[in-house]
C-alpha cells in the first residue's frame, strides 16, 4: 500500500542500531513516572516558553509533564530528548507488528518504556486523520505537531484539549533539524536539542564520507508509477527526501531547481511524456515491490529518464526505510544510513 500523507495526497515515500546510539548522544532520559508519563527533571530552560508556528505563538507556562503527539517525527524527537509521550500515533504505514518502528522501539526500550509495558505510551490510529478522542483520553498538557499537516480547524480543536505546537511554515515539510529545535524549546530542553542535532549531523557526515562517489552527483527524488496515468511525481527541495540527499553532498538536479520556482507544496507532477527531460546522475523512487521496478525500466516513457538508461536508478521497496527518510528524525536517519547508502552509492557508480 502506498504511503499517504494527510489532505489526500497519496505519494510514495521513501540499518543500524549502533548509529541510533550516536543519535541519542547528549540527551539524558529522565525518570519515567506512572504509566505513560515522563517527568521533566532534565528540562533546563526557564518557563514560561513561547514557540512560534504557522498558526501563531504557543505559550507553555510550565515544564510539560504529559506530552501527546500527532503525525510522525514528533514522538521520535520527544523520546530522543528524554520525554516519553503519554500518547503517540500508530505507524499504520511502514511500521512493524507492533505498529511502531525499529528505531523507536530501541529508544523506548532504552528508556524503560518499551511497548507492551505499563510505562509505554498509549498508541492511537491516525488512519482517518487526527484522533481527537484518543488524544483527549491521554489528558496531555502539551500536544506536538511540529511535523504534520494540521489544518487551522484541527489546530483550534486540539487547542481546546491542550496547548499545541504546529509546523513552522509548510505542511509535512519541516526539516528534522527544525523539528528537533522547536520541540526542544517546547519541552524546555533547548541545549539537549542542539546537541542532538549536532550529533545526528555528525553521524550523517561520517557515514557519507565512506561513499565519496556521492559528492557532487546530481539527483532527482521522485515517485514513478507506470500503472497510474500521472506516471511521475518529483519532490522539491522543500521535502525531506531531497534535503537528506543534499546533506550527503549530492546536488538537486537543475531541471527540478528550475521547475520548483513556480511549484506549490512538496512535489511537482510531471508528465510521463516529458520523462526524458528529468536529467540527473541518479534517480531515486519508492516502489511497492521489485516487479514495479522492472515495469518502470520497461515502460516506453519512464525508461527515457536518463538515469534509468545508465542503471543509476534506486528503487526502494522497503516501506520502513522509506518512512525513515521521508518522515526523518534524529532516531530514524542513523537507522536508515546503513541500509540506504550502499544502494545510493551503487547507483552513483553507474552514473
Amino acid at each position: 500500500m502506498e504511503f499517504s500523507r494527510r489532505q489526500g495526497l497519496k505519494m510514495g515515500l521513501l540499518a543500524s542500531i549502533a548509529g541510533l546510539g550516536v543519535g541519542l548522544a547528549g540527551c539524558s532520559t529522565g525518570a519515567v513516572g506512572e504509566a505513560g508519563t515522563q517527568t521533566t527533571d532534565t528540562a533546563t530552560d526557564a518557563f514560561p516558553v513561547s514557540v512560534k508556528h504557522i498558526y501563531g505563538e504557543t505559550v507553555i507556562k510550565t515544564a510539560p509533564q504529559r506530552v501527546a503527539t500527532v503525525s510522525w517525527v514528533n514522538d521520535d524527537v520527544a523520546i530522543a530528548l528524554g520525554v516519553i509521550p503519554v500518547g503517540m500515533p500508530k505507524n499504520d504505514w511502514g511500521g512493524n507488528g507492533a505498529l511502531s518502528t525499529p528505531w523507536k522501539d530501541a529508544a523506548l526500550e532504552k528508556a524503560g518504556a518499551a511497548l507492551g509495558t505499563d510505562k509505554a505510551p498509549s498508541q492511537y490510529s491516525e488512519a482517518d486523520g487526527v484522533n481527537f478522542t484518543e488524544i483527549a483520553k491521554t489528558n496531555p498538557d502539551l500536544i506536538l505537531a511540529v511535523y504534520s499537516g494540521l489544518t487551522q480547524e484541527e489546530y483550534d480543536k486540539l487547542s481546546k484539549i491542550a496547548p499545541v505546537v504546529a509546523f513552522p511554515e509548510a505542511a509535512y515539510s519541516t526539516a528534522w533539524q527544525d523539528s528537533t529545535t522547536m520541540i526542544g524549546a517546547a519541552l524546555g530542553r533547548s541545549q539537549a536539542a542542539n546537541e542532538l542535532v549536532s550529533a545526528t549531523n555528525k553521524t550523517i557526515q561520517d557515514q557519507a564520507a565512506k561513499y565519496p562517489q556521492l559528492e557532487g552527483k546530481t539527483f532527482i527524488y521522485g515517485n514513478l508509477e507506470p500503472a497510474k496515468s500521472e506516471g511521475v511525481n518529483v519532490y522539491t527541495s522543500a521535502d525531506n527526501r531531497p534535503k537528506f540527499l543534499s546533506s550527503l553532498g549530492m546536488v538537486l538536479a537543475p531541471v527540478v531547481v528550475k521547475a520548483e520556482k513556480t511549484a506549490e507544496g512538496f512535489y511537482l507532477p510531471w508528465s510521463a511524456e516529458k520523462a526524458n527531460e528529468l536529467d540527473s546522475d541518479v534517480f531515486v523512487s519508492w516502489v511497492p515491490d521489485k516487479k514495479t521496478k522492472e515495469a518502470i525500466v520497461a515502460d516506453p516513457l519512464l525508461s527515457q529518464i536518463p538515469a534509468l538508461g545508465s542503471g543509476a536508478f534506486v528503487a526502494d521497496s522497503d516501506n520502513t526505510l522509506t518512512l525513515a527518510i521521508s518522515a526523518s528524525s534524529p532516531l530514524s536517519l542513523p537507522w536508515a544510513l546503513d541500509a540506504f547508502l550502499p544502494q545510493l552509492a551503487a547507483a552513483a557508480d553507474k552514473a
